[in-house]
């Protein structure tokens, strides 16, 4: 009877573990959730480009750039860092006589992750804070890439939208 209880209790105790094996990091919900935190980390760039244009920050501007990266604009491709903050300072965003605050609707954001590489799309409204009027409207199509723990822009090419619902 005593080796039917302790074999009893060791049974139970087995199918108690077992049954604690399924909560393992590398869990259906846990992928999820870490490529939701990539999806967001991202986005972050798009939130930053906004503000530097809105302020006129051409140092946060530069801070979302990966070393060698490249941009587009106009037929004129940029490499570099220096090569993007001359190009970026003679924008429009960044004259000193516009006071434009840039802007994108949530809904013309597209991102993508996969490992450690993404993809970013967004369109930048840029509306005069004196008149209302939208000054200009451009695209953001970025190729993205997590260095050193951080998502940068290794790649942007602009471009014209048409602005529609």
């Amino acid at each position: 009877m005593r080796r039917l209880v302790i074999g009893g209790a060791l049974a139970v105790l087995v199918v108690s573990l077992a049954a604690c094996g399924g909560s393992g990091s590398g869990s259906s919900s846990d992928d999820a959730e870490a490529r939701e935190a990539q999806l967001y980390a991202i986005d972050q760039i798009e939130r930053s480009w906004h503000k530097a244009a809105s302020t006129h920050n051409l140092d946060l501007m530069m801070s979302l750039w990966a070393p060698g990266s490249s941009f587009t604009i106009s037929g004129q491709t940029y490499t570099g860092k220096a090569a993007i903050r001359e190009a970026l300072s003679k924008a429009g965003p960044f004259q000193p006589q516009n006071h434009w605050v840039s802007d994108t609707p949530a809904y013309k954001i597209r991102t993508t992750v996969n490992g450690d590489k993404g993809t970013l799309y967004f369109q930048c409204h840029y509306v005069d804070t004196k008149t209302g009027k939208v000054e200009a409207v451009v695209g953001a199509d970025q190729d993205v890439k997590l260095i050193d723990g951080k998502w940068l822009i290794t790649n942007s090419v602009g471009s014209t939208v048409t602005l529609s619902p």
